[in-house]
């Protein structure tokens, strides 16, 4: 079943499916499946969704039973959804608050430029020195 009240407002408001894909990091043919119903959308994604189009949750969420689509010839990479008595080795960092993540992120780019200014520091010392 199609997540009609995600699409309609995701038109409305004129984000693309690559848009919203990129948000909630996925690519943009496995959204596509999301919003068609073919690929099941787990709660931290609903959440995503929902901040990302500034509404409440119960505006775009439908609950359904996804449906099994098999192709082998084009792999689904970042889909979080499982079938019954598949054992995936797939780690699941998609329930990591957003929050977090940016923290790390600012965090990493704090080593960085740390990192960069010890480079230009150890540019002063003579070589072979011990």
């Amino acid at each position: 079943m199609q997540k009609e009240k995600l699409r309609v407002i995701r038109k409305q408001k004129g984000y693309t499916q690559q848009q919203v894909a990129d948000f909630i990091a996925t690519d943009v043919s496995n959204y596509s499946r999301k919003e068609s119903g073919d690929v099941r959308i787990v709660k931290d994604e609903w959440d995503k969704l929902a901040r990302f189009l500034d509404v409440p949750i119960e505006d775009i969420y439908e609950e359904e039973e996804p449906t099994v689509v098999i192709n082998n010839d084009h792999p689904v990479f970042n889909d979080r959804s499982s079938s019954a008595g598949v054992i995936t080795n797939q780690n699941n960092y998609d329930n990591i608050p957003g929050a977090i993540i940016e923290n790390l992120q600012n965090y990493i780019a704090l080593l960085k430029e740390e990192n960069e200014k010890l480079k230009e520091e150890l540019k002063g010392f003579p070589k072979g020195r011990k």
